[in-house]
């Protein structure tokens, strides 16, 4: 049987030209708009044509992939700069951004080190308390991870199908190459559609839902001695592809709406680009993608693309704005290209220059060193972090008195004197945020997990809904024991206790999991369900709060906390840039409704104990970030563990009273 014709493997210009426009975009868009412009999937799909011609025309002239050699060509083009801008960025993060962050950094360096970045960011983007986390200087190598990742599945794919083939099937290798690259991408593309749909997030950095751009280079490549347009039609068509990759971030919001179908924009883009300069004409596409600037700025992209987000993170953070003028754009721009050049000069050229054929062993020596480099410097930079940020595990109540406070005391040294400490703060949660197998988040099933007395309880109280029920869970512990009473854990984050998403706000699986906690709580009614009785600022009682109340009327009582107030920052950022914290506080009407909201809403059920424990985050005018001597929040809403637990006093009051009127009609208005 007749095969595919062997693509020939041959210097393009043209793609030089089209990585240096894609890089330019990315940061171009990134620094002026704050906006993904698409040109990471034009990458994506060079990277497939260019991996996939490599390695047939390495098959094809030897029988066989050569991975040791595979591999050391491929590390030593990408290693280099890897390990300076990890560890550029590393000492500079430690240097420019807040405490509360250092945390963060070490894991995203130690994920791009080793090239799972991508897996990173992807399980942040459903972790409900890591969404609000800063933008990390390492987020970028979420790309070159997933085509790391790429880089090694894709010798080994194509190695197989080429000797299953050969040897085994029989049948000509490059149609069975192509077919098989074929189903890679249909199933790769429709499990991105899907993944899209449903956790867009997610989607974005999944492997898995990117292969089929790779595969899609990887087609172009087998099919591209068969691909051409007239000359006339290779003119209009290569600059509409060039102006498709140019307005695609213009145009979507990508970061939002990718990698699913609408990907195909950026990708139909450069593929247009690839066949129309295939014939040479005078005004074709190709002749402005092949001219010598675009062609030396293009062996720069690599260095371009790993220089420039760390130096606009830390732009950001010592100016304290989210916004760069064009002025300061076109510096940070000079900068990212002067450090690429170096890079690029001193330490990519010169280990390119190894000859990997007779001095094998110094170029593993060179590249081991780089990688033994990146990872004492994860290991200094941990250790530092560690001095520099380590806090007493004992607290003197007396210092540290948080609600308990007599007074609303703002006269602390420093950011330092408080607690939790930098550091900790944005892991100071909740104990049973420790017991994954606790955890409901996007899940419909309805998980419980029991705590404080769990023998002999005089009542069982279930704490039910998302993260702003389960912050109160420090100062119910304290209160368990002394009450006598067993805590029932019904925790979804980013959920609450209702049956309405009017304006799509919570998990998808939400609604569907609160449904199934009704049924639940049927079944097995505890003595009391605490929850949150607002949202926000919100001026009343949502309604599919009071649905779900009432669904539990005649069979358990409902005790509806105050939402606590909101602030303006993100209070851990705020105080370390402030000198004084009074400066984070806000005014307590901007901060929470001025009417009590239970007051103003119409048709509450009976079976509602309503509670508001605001004077513990507020005195008559202002809202605090720091009481007695704690940090109140751990961002802009959610209360730091070690507050909570001294908000026991406070709440003992309204709970001893919910429990005392237990059998009676005990709707209040208080």
């Amino acid at each position: 049987m007749s095969d595919l014709k062997l693509p020939t493997k041959r210097f393009r210009p043209e793609i030089e030209g089209v990585r240096t426009v894609a890089t330019l975009l990315i940061a171009i868009y990134h620094i002026w708009f704050g906006r993904v412009s698409g040109g990471i999937d034009v990458f994506f799909v060079i990277s497939g044509y260019l991996m996939t011609l490599s390695i047939i025309t390495r098959i094809e002239r030897t029988g066989s992939v050569n991975f040791v050699e595979y591999f050391l060509s491929l590390t030593r083009r990408l290693l280099p700069q890897a390990t300076v801008v990890l560890i550029f960025t590393g000492i500079f993060a430690v240097i420019l951004l807040p405490k509360f962050e250092w945390g963060e950094i070490i894991r995203h360096m130690i994920a791009s080190t080793f090239y799972f970045e991508n897996w990173r960011l992807a399980l942040d983007s459903v972790d409900y308390l890591a969404q609000d986390n800063l933008p990390s200087p390492f987020q970028h190598f979420w790309s070159l991870s997933v085509q790391g990742q790429f880089y090694l599945i894709w010798p080994i794919l194509l190695a197989s199908i080429y000797y299953i083939a050969r040897k085994l099937l029989k049948t000509p290798v490059y149609k069975t190459l192509l077919g098989s690259l074929i189903i890679v991408c249909i199933g790769s593309l429709a499990f991105s559609v899907y993944q899209t749909d449903v956790n867009q997030p997610f989607a974005y950095f999944n492997t898995f839902t990117r292969i089929w751009e790779f595969s899609i280079g990887g087609i172009f490549a087998l099919l591209s001695p068969y691909l051409f347009f007239n000359k006339r039609w290779s003119v209009i068509l290569g600059w509409l592809g060039l102006a498709i990759i140019g307005f695609t971030g213009f145009l979507f919001p990508v970061s939002t709406v990718f990698p699913g179908y609408l990907a195909l924009i950026p990708i139909s883009g450069v593929i247009l680009i690839l066949i129309a300069s295939e014939s040479i004409t005078i005004y074709g596409v190709n002749r402005f993608l092949a001219t010598k600037p675009l062609i030396y700025l293009g062996s720069l992209t690599y260095g371009v693309y790993l220089w420039h987000w760390p130096l606009l993170i830390f732009y950001r953070s010592y100016m304290k704005t989210e916004t760069v003028p064009i002025e300061d754009g076109i510096l940070l721009l000079m900068a990212t290209f002067v450090l690429s050049i170096i890079s690029t000069k001193l330490l990519e050229k010169p280990v390119q220059k190894i000859d990997r054929n007779h001095k094998k062993v110094k170029l593993l020596v060179v590249l081991s060193s780089m990688l033994v480099l990146a990872c004492s410097s994860i290991f200094s930079i941990s250790a530092y972090i560690e001095v520099a940020t380590a806090s007493s595990n004992i607290v003197d109540e007396q210092e540290y008195p948080g609600a308990q406070s007599e007074e609303y005391d703002m006269k602390t040294v420093s950011y330092t004197d408080l607690i939790p400490a930098p550091s900790e703060i944005k892991t100071d949660l909740p104990a049973f945020y420790n017991d994954l197998e606790c955890q409901s988040a996007n899940l419909t099933e309805v998980r419980k997990c029991s705590y404080g007395v769990l023998k002999d309880f005089d009542f069982t109280l279930a704490l039910v809904g998302g993260s702003h029920s389960g912050h109160w869970f420090p100062a119910l512990i304290e209160l368990a024991e002394e009450m006598n009473f067993k805590i029932d854990l019904y925790s979804h984050d980013g959920c609450r206790f209702t049956n309405e998403d009017p304006k799509g706000h919570l998990t998808k699986a939400c609604i569907p999991w609160n449904s199934n906690l009704i049924d639940t709580l049927l079944e097995d009614p505890p003595d009391l369900v605490f929850t949150t009785a607002t949202v926000n600022k919100h001026p009343k009682v949502p309604r599919g709060f009071i649905n779900q109340w009432k669904k539990l009327e005649g069979i358990t009582t409902i005790f509806a906390i105050r939402d606590n107030p909101r602030m303006q920052e993100n209070i851990p950022v705020c105080l370390e840039q402030s000198e004084d914290p009074l400066d984070c506080s806000v005014p307590r009407d901007q901060a929470i409704a001025k009417e009590t909201p239970w007051k103003v809403t119409e048709g509450i059920p009976s079976n509602v104990f309503f509670a508001d424990l605001t004077d513990s985050f507020c005195d008559e005018t202002t809202c605090y970030p720091v009481i007695g001597n704690i940090i109140v929040y751990r961002d802009d809403n959610h209360i730091t563990a070690q507050y909570a637990k001294t908000l026991a006093p406070a709440l003992k009051v309204p709970l001893q009273q919910a429990f005392d009127s237990l059998g009676k009609n005990i709707r209040n208005d208080e």
